[in-house]
C-alpha cells in the first residue's frame, strides 16, 4: 500500500493553480466532508445544499468560490469549479496498492505472449496465446486476458476482470472487478422453428483514460469491433452490446443499457437504468435523464426524458386505469375541435 501523502496550502495552489487564502503552510493530510473534516484535513464546497455547513466546519482548509469566502471560517483555496479541484487535488490522497513489477507465481502465461518486465501480473490470473501487457500495466488477483487481447500502458484491471477476445485497451484504462469484456454479442438468425447463432468475429477497441465500472459487460463486435473512444466512463453494472460506438468524453451511470449497433456521441451522459434501442444514433453533447427509454435516433443537442414520474400509489393505480383510455380520449377531442371548426 502507498504511503500516506501530506501537502501544504501553498502547494496545492500552485499545483492545482488555485487562489491561496489564508496560511500557506499549514499542513494537510487528507480529505473530508464540510461537517466530520479536523484541522488536518481539506474539505469543499461545491453544492449550495451544504452551505450552511461551511460557518461550522472545523476543517484544516476549504476549496469553494470566491462567493462563498466571506462565510469560511478557515484557509480557503478558491476555484471556479471547486468539485473539479476537489477530485484533482483527492487524487494526491488516494492510497493505492504497491504493485511490483513482475509475474506472480501461480500466474499461467502462455507462451506466445508480450509482457512487459515492468508490468505487474496478479495471482491466479491467465493470460492466452499472442495477449500483449505494456509497460507499467497491472492485472490485479484472477484477471484472465484472453487469446490476442491487448492491455495498454499504465492500464489496471482491479480484479477478476475478463478480457475474453480480441480486446485492445488504450493506455491508463482502468477496469474494476468483475467486469467482462469482449464476450459474444447477442447474435441470433431465426430458420422456420429454432435459433441460428452468428459468429462474433469482431473485437472490442478502448480508448485511453477510459473507465469501466464492476460489473459492467461490453460485447464485442459481430463483424466490425465495439468501439468506446478516449476518455469514456461506465458506471457498475452496464450493458454494452455489440458494435456500439460510444463517443470520448461520454458517461452513462449504473445499470444503463445500450443495444446493438447503437451509435453514441461525444460528451454524452446517461442516467442511471436509462436505455438506447440498437441502430439509433445519439448526437454529441445529449444528456439522457435516469430511467429514460430512447426509441428514435437525437439530432439535436440538449436534455431528453422520458417516462412517468414518481407518484403516490393511490394516483398511480387512478392514472394507470386511465392510459388505456388515452387514444380514445384523443380521438374524441379531435372530433369535437373537428366539429367546433366546422361551425
Amino acid at each position: 500500500m502507498s504511503q500516506p501523502s501530506s501537502h501544504t496550502l501553498a502547494e496545492l495552489a500552485e499545483r492545482f493553480g488555485l487562489r491561496l487564502r489564508g496560511d500557506g503552510n499549514r499542513r494537510l493530510e487528507g480529505i473530508a466532508t464540510l461537517a466530520n473534516a479536523n484541522a488536518s484535513q481539506l474539505s469543499f464546497l461545491s453544492n449550495s445544499k451544504y452551505t450552511a455547513q461551511l460557518a461550522s466546519t472545523t476543517a484544516g482548509a476549504v476549496i469553494l468560490r470566491e462567493e462563498n469566502l466571506a462565510d469560511c471560517p478557515v484557509d480557503a483555496l478558491l476555484a471556479a469549479d471547486p468539485y473539479v479541484a476537489y477530485a484533482r487535488v483527492a487524487a494526491l490522497f488516494e492510497r493505492q496498492p504497491a504493485s511490483a513489477p513482475g509475474i506472480h507465481p501461480t500466474a499461467v502465461v502462455d507462451a506466445n505472449t508480450t509482457v512487459s518486465a515492468s508490468a505487474s501480473i496478479g495471482p491466479c490470473c491467465v493470460i492466452g496465446h499472442g495477449a500483449v501487457v505494456e509497460d507499467g500495466a497491472v492485472l490485479g488477483p484472477h484477471c484472465i486476458v484472453g487469446d490476442d487481447c491487448t492491455v495498454g500502458a499504465q492500464s489496471r484491471l482491479v480484479a477478476r476482470v475478463t478480457l475474453v477476445t480480441r480486446v485492445v485497451l488504450g493506455r491508463r484504462v482502468l477496469v474494476h472487478p468483475g467486469a467482462v469484456i469482449g464476450s459474444d454479442g447477442f447474435g441470433l438468425a431465426f430458420d422456420r422453428d429454432r435459433w441460428v447463432k452468428i459468429p462474433q468475429l469482431g473485437g472490442v477497441r478502448i480508448g485511453d483514460d477510459c473507465e469501466i465500472g464492476a460489473n459492467t459487460t461490453i460485447d464485442r463486435g459481430a463483424l466490425d469491433d465495439t468501439v468506446l473512444e478516449e476518455d469514456v466512463r461506465l458506471d457498475n453494472q452496464i450493458q454494452i452490446a455489440h458494435n456500439v460506438h460510444i463517443g470520448a468524453h461520454s458517461a452513462l451511470a449504473g445499470c444503463a443499457a445500450v443495444a446493438g449497433s447503437a451509435k453514441i456521441g461525444r460528451y454524452c451522459m446517461i442516467g442511471g437504468n436509462a436505455g438506447v434501442l440498437g441502430h439509433l444514433e445519439v448526437a454529441d453533447r445529449v444528456t439522457i435523464t435516469a430511467k429514460s427509454l430512447v426509441t428514435h435516433s437525437i439530432r439535436e443537442p440538449g436534455e431528453y426524458s422520458s417516462g412517468t414520474p414518481l407518484q403516490d400509489n393511490r394516483s398511480w393505480r387512478k392514472n394507470a386505469a386511465r392510459f388505456k383510455h388515452l387514444d380514445d380520449f384523443a380521438r374524441r377531442l379531435a372530433a369535437l375541435e373537428k366539429d367546433k371548426n366546422d361551425e
